[in-house]
């Protein structure tokens, strides 16, 4: 069965959704470079200690400093990937004929059936996908609610060949994190917070791996322990994935939200319209509406 009730169909127009990145990097200026000139971002904001950068003045993505910072193990808990989400198959195609032209090296490519995606890490070994979504006609959804999923071969060179070649100046406007992916130490444990505390449904799961989501959207954050089962907490100071917003466009889910939080005695800051506090992996988590 399609789904057919749905009249918005991007990522960042569901209830809840992932609008930002923040990592914890050792070589500040390397990344910045790196974000720049590969992946097409622009520098939004400076501080003494990071850079954030965007696409068209839109916020995606903090990188921080400072002394302290130690390099994380790869199997401790944090950042498994952050996706950013093309407009549409052109400018994924473009950024691959980008990548291809500075011979940027890719770690895998796939067909999600949802999805094209590409695959790639930072100079620091954080990971990284550009993707683009099918439209959702052509998504596949059980009756149980889930959506299909699948990983197969995508076809580099057929999107190399159907891409644009008239020069690529970054990332198109329209361009947001569509999702982003944890590494976690336990699925039971991922699957009572991200559906029970913070209310977002449970699309698709994979061995070791569970897909969650707001408005039949086939992920906004993924958890997997494929690498990182039964591992401790990530330590303050880590590099890697320091934080991440979800952002409610309906706030009585932020509140509902809230209040599973404060029973379950888990610890919170409020600022403004935004909440922090720290999984229970040691990640930090921005919740705002």
């Amino acid at each position: 069965m399609n789904d057919t009730t749905t009249t918005t169909s991007h990522a960042v127009e569901m209830p809840a959704f992932v609008d930002h990145s923040h990592l914890t990097v050792i070589d500040l200026p390397m990344l910045s470079a790196f974000y720049q000139q590969v992946m097409g971002l622009s520098v939004l904001e400076k501080s003494a200690s990071g850079e954030t950068l965007g696409v068209a003045g839109r916020p995606l993505l903090t990188l921080t400093t400072d002394s302290n910072t130690a390099r994380a193990p790869r199997n401790a808990p944090g950042l498994f990937h952050t996706a950013f989400l093309a407009p549409d198959r052109r400018e994924l195609g473009r950024w691959l004929a980008h990548a291809a032209h500075n011979n940027v090296p890719l770690t895998g490519a796939s067909d999600h059936l949802v999805s094209e995606a590409i695959y790639l890490d930072d100079p620091e070994g954080n990971g990284i996908e550009v993707y683009r979504d099918r439209d959702r006609s052509e998504w596949t959804y059980g009756p149980d609610g889930t959506v299909k999923m699948a990983t197969h071969r995508l076809d580099l060179q057929g999107l190399y060949d159907e891409a644009p070649k008239d020069g690529w100046t970054g990332q198109e406007n329209g361009t947001a994190i569509g999702h982003i992916h944890l590494q976690v130490s336990d699925i039971p444990e991922a699957d009572a917070f991200f559906r029970d505390v913070l209310g977002l449904d449970i699309m698709a799961t994979y061995p070791g791996a569970s897909f969650f989501a707001t408005g039949k959207y086939h992920h906004h954050v993924a958890a997997n322990v494929w690498n990182s089962r039964g591992q401790p907490k990530r330590r303050p100071g880590m590099t890697g994935l320091a934080d991440y917003t979800i952002r409610f466009n309906e706030p009585a889910r932020l509140e509902t939200a809230l209040d599973k939080l404060d029973a379950l005695a888990i610890p919170t800051t409020r600022s403004g319209d935004t909440v922090s506090l720290v999984d229970p992996w040691g990640i930090g988590l921005r919740l705002s509406a």
